[in-house]
């Protein structure tokens, strides 16, 4: 197994792995105890938008997809709020109509775009050293808020109506989250891509979940959990000549059917 990362580009998909598992597995955690698993659709899609923007304009789209993730959570956390439409109708009309201005930046683009799948379905061996650190410094990014405003993120995680009672400033926290929902986002999108981050952000918080409610214990577990089920996903996709985003996936979906079934019967 590990004579192939020997290789430069399965020494970068292997940092990349470890990278993407520290976000998913600290926000992924308030992502599935806040149930916001389709906002987080929402704003993945949304950055579809981003790249877009960037192949338009002739910059990193990872880099171009990030203020526009953020604009995107920003935006549906001001409209679940302040707007009187339900948060399902919200979610469709940023969802569709991120990919749909992808769709058109790409169209308007005068220069061809070679990688645009690895963007809708990852391909974790293409993943620069650029892309690494930026991936590095977005995690930073995360832990710092996380680390700053723990207690806040808890709070309305599980009652927000209390957390307003007790003085949180519950609609600026929850807004917060989104953002870094964004974020975590961006740093997916090079490994599962846009219609796959869902996954990767849920399910190793949706295993741990199953054993504990200590949310410290879900952030740690979910990202060990996801640094081996990364690697896992990584190695058999290179073994076996699969997509790397997809067979990533399917093995965290075989882990949670098989974690699910053995919680239940054992």
């Amino acid at each position: 197994m590990f004579e192939i990362f020997q290789y430069g580009f399965m020494q970068n998909a292997f940092i990349a792995a470890v990278l993407v598992s520290v976000a998913c597995g600290i926000v992924g955690t308030y992502v599935v105890v806040k149930k916001v698993v389709s906002i987080s659709g929402a704003i993945s899609h949304a950055a579809f938008g981003g790249i877009g923007l960037g192949y338009l304009v002739g910059i990193n789209p990872i880099v171009a997809a990030i203020p526009f993730s953020i604009l995107s959570a920003i935006s549906i956390g001001l409209i679940n709020e302040r707007v009187k439409i339900s948060e399902d109708t919200a979610i469709g009309i940023l969802w569709s109509v991120g990919m749909g201005l992808g769709v058109i930046f790409i169209n308007l683009s005068p220069q061809y775009a070679p990688d645009l799948f690895s963007y809708l379905f990852g391909n974790i061996l293409t993943v620069p050293r650029s892309d690494l650190i930026l991936m590095l410094i977005l995690d930073l990014i995360i832990l710092f808020i996380v680390f700053l405003f723990y207690r806040e993120f808890m709070a309305i995680s599980f009652d927000e109506e209390f957390s307003k009672v007790v003085g949180v400033p519950a609609e600026s926290m929850y807004i917060l989250l989104l953002c870094l929902v964004a974020l975590s986002v961006v740093v997916l999108i090079k490994v599962v891509g846009v219609i796959l981050v869902i996954a990767l952000l849920s399910i190793p918080a949706a295993i741990n979940i199953q054993y504990t409610n200590n949310i410290k214990k879900i952030m740690i577990f979910s990202v060990i959990l996801g640094i081996f089920l990364n690697i896992l996903g990584l190695w058999l996709s290179f073994i076996f000549d699969l997509a790397s985003g997809a067979t990533i996936v399917l093995v965290l979906g075989i882990t949670f059917a098989i974690s699910t079934l053995l919680k239940k019967y054992w």
